[in-house]
């Protein structure tokens, strides 16, 4: 008699053959890590070099220093904030030099996966949103910690001598720096909003009103407590509003999914 757990056809392994591409595409991960790590590691060598880790947190506290009274400074009121502290904006700033190459590497990592058509929309918003995040970042340098720090100098009592603790300016830079490059990327969220069938572009212009109330709060609660910061950074978040519904309009109309199958074709090389 035969045994009946013979007679049954073996079924298939759903996961047959699935293992070694899994274990390739994160070989491709681990080495395309590794390329990230070693660009900001080249980076942050050449900028210990020069300017060096001091030189780059004089730069970063130079609005600051500025707006001191003559012959004030800044302190360091932890044992180790003098070292810990340049070597941390060191590795800030090497970040931001080697991010194209953190990009280029993000980008050739998903790119096999994506259709021709989602192509057409990752790399235009990748570029655009990081440009976007540094012109915000530049904007909260150049601009705003000037009229920061000479507000709260004009309003501190004459009693008070001025010292900030400079890990305590870092995390001030860094919050502000996050603050104004997110703000920066209001068209991006625009695109990605119509782009993804939440909102279309008729509803973004019939919701303007209820957007420029919701920028005007969230504008007074990150500036500086000056009236006019605050009417600087609306209009310009305002203005980057209106170019993303116009962007918005142009990528819905490029990046719209063919009807046909040829987009299958062209996917995936």
């Amino acid at each position: 008699m035969s045994d009946p757990n013979t007679d049954k056809p073996d079924k298939p392994d759903e996961l047959a053959g699935t293992e070694q591409p899994f274990v390739q595409h994160l070989m491709e991960l681990r080495d395309r890590m590794i390329k990230v790590v070693i660009a900001i590691g080249v980076c942050a060598a050449l900028l210990a070099l020069y300017p060096g880790p001091g030189a780059l947190y004089d730069l970063l506290a130079a609005p600051l220093v500025a707006a001191l009274p003559k012959g004030a400074t800044l302190i360091a009121t932890n044992v180790i904030s003098p070292f810990v502290v340049p070597i941390k904006i060191l590795f800030m700033a090497a970040f931001m030099i080697a991010l194209p190459v953190v990009l280029y590497q993000v980008w050739a990592f998903v790119a096999p996966g994506l259709y021709s058509h989602e192509k057409k929309l990752v790399m235009p918003l990748v570029v655009s949103s990081t440009l976007l995040f540094f012109i915000g970042v530049a904007f909260s340098y150049y601009f705003v910690f000037g009229q920061v720090f000479s507000f709260i100098q004009s309003f501190a009592p004459k009693s008070i001598t001025a010292a900030p603790d400079i890990e305590e300016y870092l995390n001030f830079v860094l919050g502000m720096f996050l603050a104004f490059g997110l703000a920066f990327e209001v068209p991006i969220a625009v695109i990605l909003l119509v782009r993804m069938g939440v909102l279309t572009v008729a509803q973004l212009r019939e919701y303007r009103g209820y957007f420029w109330v919701i920028a005007a709060i969230v504008t007074a609660l990150v500036t500086p407590p000056d009236a006019g910061s605050m009417i600087i950074l609306l209009l310009v978040v305002g203005s980057l509003y209106e170019v993303g519904i116009v962007a918005a309009q142009m990528f819905a109309k490029h990046t719209k999914k063919p009807d046909t199958d040829s987009d299958t074709e062209a996917a995936k090389p």
